[in-house]
């Protein structure tokens, strides 16, 4: 995501409400919490987080709502009553989807039902598919565990996206040190830019050492290491 630089809004999720009023199945609110109605019917962007079953003050006292957390390009919370129609049914349409799946981008469409009532799908943005679930039955579903199973597998992303990133960026710090160290040794050899290019393309195949996998880099660094040493004793032996 581009990060523009200079004045700007405040850098904080927008929080998207369902609640049909007229023509507009969902509204955000303004800085003086007025309602501003969305007409469009979807929104496109990656699932982040999800809570359900949450405790919220309203002005008409304490409910519950469940919120999905979603980047679209830019944070978005979609909130909504824990046990709407529009919950379930996002709800079961997240069940039916499995966690690869789930790393992709969605479409959360809305539509509008009988009188108040607000309807979830989703949709597959690259192949237009709407997912499949079972509606039958909805006012039985054990809706505790069916919040739990798609939290779980939400969160499940969530952790590995976390542990991927940190992995990313201590394989970038030890790519970083090796090529100090390569650096270094190369000084040593008195090698040009030009002699470093030939032996990479001679062995490796490559014209760039940011070109080198993870293992060839260390092949590299070692082979580096290897030279200066045998360049030193020669020194010290003559």
């Amino acid at each position: 995501m581009d990060i523009k630089l200079g004045f700007g809004t405040v850098p904080k999720a927008q929080y998207v409400f369902v609640s049909r009023e007229g023509d507009a199945c969902w509204y955000s609110l303004s800085e003086d919490g007025k309602q501003v109605p969305i007409y469009e019917k979807a929104l496109t962007g990656v699932i982040t987080g999800i809570e359900c079953n949450k405790s919220v003050e309203t002005q008409y006292g304490s409910t519950y709502k469940t919120d999905l957390a979603i980047l679209a390009p830019t944070p978005c919370i979609i909130r909504s009553g824990n046990s709407s129609y529009f919950s379930k049914s996002l709800l079961l349409s997240l069940d039916a989807l499995t966690v690869e799946q789930l790393r992709n981008p969605l479409t959360i469409a809305v539509s509008p039902g009988e009188k108040t009532v607000v309807f979830c799908s989703i949709y597959d943005p690259a192949t237009y598919r709407v997912v499949d679930f079972s509606w039958g039955g909805h006012k039985e579903i054990d809706l505790q565990a069916l919040e739990q199973r798609v939290s779980a597998k939400i969160e499940t992303i969530a952790s590995q996206t976390q542990t991927a990133q940190v992995s990313t960026s201590k394989n970038t710090e030890i790519r970083a040190m090796m090529m100090a160290q390569i650096d270094k040794y190369l000084a040593q050899l008195n090698w040009t830019p030009e002699m470093g290019r030939k032996y990479l393309q001679q062995n490796y195949a490559k014209t760039s050492r940011r070109q080198l996998n993870d293992a060839e880099l260390l092949d590299f660094t070692f082979r580096v290491i290897e030279m200066a040493g045998v360049q030193t004793a020669l020194s010290i032996a003559s």
